[in-house]
C-alpha cells in the first residue's frame, strides 16, 4: 500500500511545458533560498574573521541568525502566502535573500549583518514549505518524484557552488564577493518570476478542516524527519573537522571531502526521486534510512579514506535526497486530503529546522564534555537514523492492522 502514488481529485491542468517552468522556478528558489542564502556563508566565514569585519564568536552568531529566521520563515511562510499569493510571496523571498547578500556587502554594524542574515533564513524558510508543494501540486503523480528531486537539486547544486564559486569571488574582494553572490540570485529571480503556477491545483472534493488529519503515520513522519535532522549533523557540522584535525589530514584534504558532500547533495534529490516514481515514496524512505544509518556510522568504525569518502557522499546524497521523499510522502498519506497536504509538509518543515538546530548545539556541547570524541557522535546520529527507520516500520504495521 505504500506505492500508491499520490493523487489528486483530478490531474493537473497545466500543461507539461508549465509544469517544466514551476520545477526550474523550484529549483531556482531552494538554490537560492537554502544553497547560497545558507550555505555560501560556510566559506565565507574565514574571509569575515580574516577581513577583521567581525572576530569568531560573532561570525558564529551570524551563522546562528540564519538558521533562526529559517525557522520562523518556515512557521509563518503559508500565513504570509494566505494574505497575499503564494506566487507574489514566493517572488518575494526570492527577491529579499538576494537584497540580504547586497546588504551584507558593507559592514554597517553587527546589529545590521544579524538583521539581514535573519531575513535571509527567513526567507529561505518561506521558500522552503511554499515552493515545492506549489510546483508538485500541478505535476502528474507519475512524475512528481522525478520533479521534486530537480527541484530540491537546487539545494545540492548551492553547496557544491559554495565551495568552488566563493573562493573564486574572493580573489576580487568581501565585499564583491556578497555583491557578486546577490547578482546570481537575482538572475535566478528572474528566471523563476513566471515560472510559478497563478491558480491552485483543482481538487473536486475538497476538505474542510485546516489541520492535517491526526492519524499515526503521518505523525511518525515528522518524528522520521527530525531525527533524520539529527542524523545528518555529525557529518554537516563536523566532517572537515574529524578529517583534519582527528584524522589529521589537514584542512585542505578535509574540504576535499566537503567537496565530495556538496556532489553527493546535488545529485541526490534526482536519484532520490527517480527511485521513488519506480517503488514509491514509502519503500524508498525505509530504504534511504538503512543506507544512512550505515553511511553515518563509517567515520565512527575507522573503516579507511576511501570508505570515508563513500560516506561523505552518500550522506550529502541524503541529506538533500530526504527532502522530496518526505515531501511525497506526506502526498502518499494525505492523498484523499489534498487541502492538508502543504499544512503537513509546513508542520513537518517546521519540526526538521527546531530538530536540527537543537541537535546541533546538543552535539557540539557534547563534543566539547567528551573532550572532542568524534565517534560518539557519529554513533548517535547513527542510532537517529535507526530509530526513524523502526517507527517507520511500526507506523506501517499499525496501519495495516487497522
Amino acid at each position: 500500500m505504500n506505492s500508491v502514488k499520490p493523487t489528486f481529485a483530478s490531474e493537473p491542468t497545466l500543461r507539461p511545458a508549465s509544469a517544466g517552468w514551476g520545477t526550474l522556478a523550484g529549483f531556482c528558489a531552494s538554490l537560492v533560498g537554502i544553497g547560497l542564502a545558507r550555505f555560501a556563508y560556510t566559506p565565507l566565514l574565514p574571509a569575515i574573521i580574516g577581513a577583521q569585519w567581525f572576530d569568531p564568536s560573532k561570525a558564529a552568531y551570524l551563522g546562528a541568525a540564519n538558521l533562526a529566521g529559517y525557522l520562523c520563515g518556515a512557521m509563518f511562510g503559508r500565513s504570509m502566502a494566505a494574505r497575499t499569493s503564494t506566487a507574489f510571496t514566493l517572488r518575494a523571498m526570492m527577491v529579499l535573500a538576494s537584497l540580504a547578500f547586497f546588504a551584507c556587502a558593507w559592514r554597517v554594524s553587527f546589529a545590521w549583518f544579524f538583521a539581514w542574515r535573519f531575513l535571509s533564513g527567513t526567507a529561505g524558510g518561506a521558500l522552503m514549505v511554499l515552493a515545492a508543494p506549489t510546483v508538485l501540486a500541478h505535476v502528474p503523480a507519475s512524475r512528481r518524484g522525478l520533479a521534486g528531486g530537480v527541484i530540491f537539486m537546487g539545494v545540492g547544486v548551492g553547496i557544491a557552488a559554495s565551495g568552488t564559486l566563493v573562493p573564486l569571488l574572493l580573489e576580487q574582494g568581501l565585499r564583491q564577493t556578497w555583491i557578486g553572490l546577490g547578482l546570481i540570485c537575482l538572475v535566478l529571480t528572474a528566471i523563476a518570476w513566471r515560472g510559478w503556477p497563478s491558480e491552485p491545483a483543482p481538487a473536486a472534493n475538497p476538505t474542510h478542516h485546516h489541520h492535517p488529519a491526526a492519524n499515526g503515520r503521518l505523525k511518525a513522519l515528522y518524528v522520521e524527519y527530525a531525527l533524520n535532522a539529527a542524523g545528518w549533523v555529525p557529518h554537516m557540522i563536523f566532517l572537515v573537522d574529524f578529517v583534519a584535525r582527528g584524522m589529521g589530514q589537514g584542512l585542505q584534504v578535509g574540504a576535499q571531502y566537503w567537496v565530495l558532500f556538496g556532489i553527493g547533495a546535488t545529485v541526490g534529490p534526482l536519484l532520490a526521486g527517480v527511485l521513488a516514481d519506480r517503488i514509491g515514496f514509502g519503500r524508498a524512505l525505509r530504504l534511504s534510512f538503512i543506507i544512512e544509518a550505515i553511511s553515518v556510522a563509517v567515520p565512527a568504525l575507522g573503516l579507511g579514506n576511501a570508505w570515508l569518502m563513500i560516506s561523505s557522499v552518500v550522506v550529502g546524497a541524503f541529506v538533500t535526497g530526504t527532502v522530496p521523499l518526505v515531501l511525497g510522502r506526506v502526498h502518499e498519506i494525505l492523498a484523499r486530503h489534498p487541502a492538508q497536504q502543504s499544512s503537513a509538509w509546513q508542520t513537518a518543515t517546521v519540526g526538521f529546522a527546531l530538530f536540527q538546530a537543537v541537535a546541533a548545539y546538543g552535539l557540539s556541547f557534547l563534543f566539547s564534555y567528551s573532550g572532542g570524541n568524534y565517534g560518539v557522535l557519529f554513533i548517535i546520529g547513527t542510532s537517529a537514523m535507526v530509530l526513524a527507520f523502526v517507527i517507520d516500520v511500526a507506523a506501517l504495521r499499525y496501519a495495516n492492522d487497522q
